[in-house]
């Protein structure tokens, strides 16, 4: 067994709360049927670690589409909220080397990488809020133009008065209520 491949008993545990999360929530994924997902997780158990840090981190992570090209399943993280476990950090690791004091503990980019998944583009957030209510109280750090963060800049979303927004900050800038939401293609 690998750093990245996950237990066989912590694998079935996993899967099976995917299936329910998969069954509770079908107007996320219709046409899709969990035995053709399960059998692609179980041919890739780096990308089923991979969803146990998204788990693990409260991303609630579920299918939400299927690209025909790449004969891929789209898991988005689909948590009401930004997922707790991966709060309070700014942007990337640029960001996070530029703090000279009070850094907080991660960059979203940083952590994404560890976890084996993207940042949602605002494309994707937008189609993630096409499927309900999300980040009404929190934001997702969301992948920024390279324009926009060569000048020191970082893209967020939200939800708010019943509309998606997306603002700017400071690549550096953290707080309490904001963090990221991943995607993986299995």
């Amino acid at each position: 067994m690998t750093k990245k491949q996950l237990p066989p008993e912590t694998s079935k545990e996993l899967l099976r709360t995917l299936q329910i999360r998969f069954e509770k929530n079908i107007s996320r994924h219709k046409d899709i049927a969990w035995v053709q997902v399960q059998a692609k997780l179980e041919a890739n158990p780096s990308k089923l670690w991979s969803l146990s840090e998204m788990e693990a981190t409260g991303g609630e992570p579920d299918v939400v589409g299927y690209d025909a090209q790449t004969g891929e399943f789209i898991f988005y993280d689909c948590s009401p909220e930004t997922p707790k476990g991966r709060r309070s950090i700014c942007f990337d690791p640029e960001a996070l080397e530029s703090r000279k004091e009070y850094k907080p503990a991660h960059s979203a980019i940083g952590m994404a990488n560890e976890m084996g998944i993207e940042l949602l583009s605002e494309e994707e957030y937008r189609n993630l809020q096409q499927l309900g209510k999300f980040d009404t109280k929190t934001s997702s750090w969301v992948k920024t133009p390279a324009a926009i963060r060569k000048l020191g800049g970082a893209l967020f979303c939200d939800r708010r008065y019943d509309h998606v927004f997306v603002y700017h900050n400071g690549a550096e800038s953290y707080y309490a209520v904001r963090g990221f939401r991943g995607k993986l293609s299995v």
